[in-house]
C-alpha cells in the first residue's frame, strides 16, 4: 500500500523538495496531515519528465510545522531506506545543473 503519492512536474519543485543532506537521501512533502518522526512510509513519486511514478520505502525525518520559520510550507521531510539508495542517483541526475544553486528549498 502506498502512503503517500508524490509528482514533481518542474525541476524547481523537485530540488525545493530534494534532501541530499540525509543519509540514503530524502524528499520533502508538502502536507496538514498528521505525521511523527520514524514513521515507516512506502511512497511514489514522478520525477519531471518520466511517464511511470517510482516506489520508494522510507521514514519521516523532518517535520515543517504550521508556521515554520523562514515561511517554509508544512510538511515532512522522508528519507530514502539505505537499500533505496539508488534513488538519490537518478534524483541528482535530473538535478545536475540545479545543486550547485544557492536557491532556497522548503527544508534547510
Amino acid at each position: 500500500m502506498i502512503d503517500l503519492v508524490i509528482r514533481f512536474d518542474t525541476i524547481q519543485q523537485l530540488y525545493r523538495a530534494y534532501m541530499p543532506f540525509v543519509r540514503s537521501a530524502g524528499l520533502f512533502v508538502a502536507t496538514s496531515e498528521p505525521h511523527y518522526l520514524g514513521e515507516p512510509l512506502t511512497f511514489s513519486y514522478r520525477l519531471p519528465g518520466d511517464v511511470a511514478a517510482r516506489e520508494a520505502c522510507g521514514s519521516v525525518v523532518w517535520i515543517n510545522p504550521q508556521g515554520a520559520s523562514g515561511g517554509r510550507p508544512a510538511g515532512i521531510g522522508v528519507q530514502f531506506a539505505p537499500a533505496e539508495e539508488h534513488h538519490r542517483h537518478d534524483i541528482e541526475q535530473v538535478l545536475s545543473s540545479e545543486l550547485a544553486s544557492g536557491n532556497l528549498t522548503s527544508t534547510m
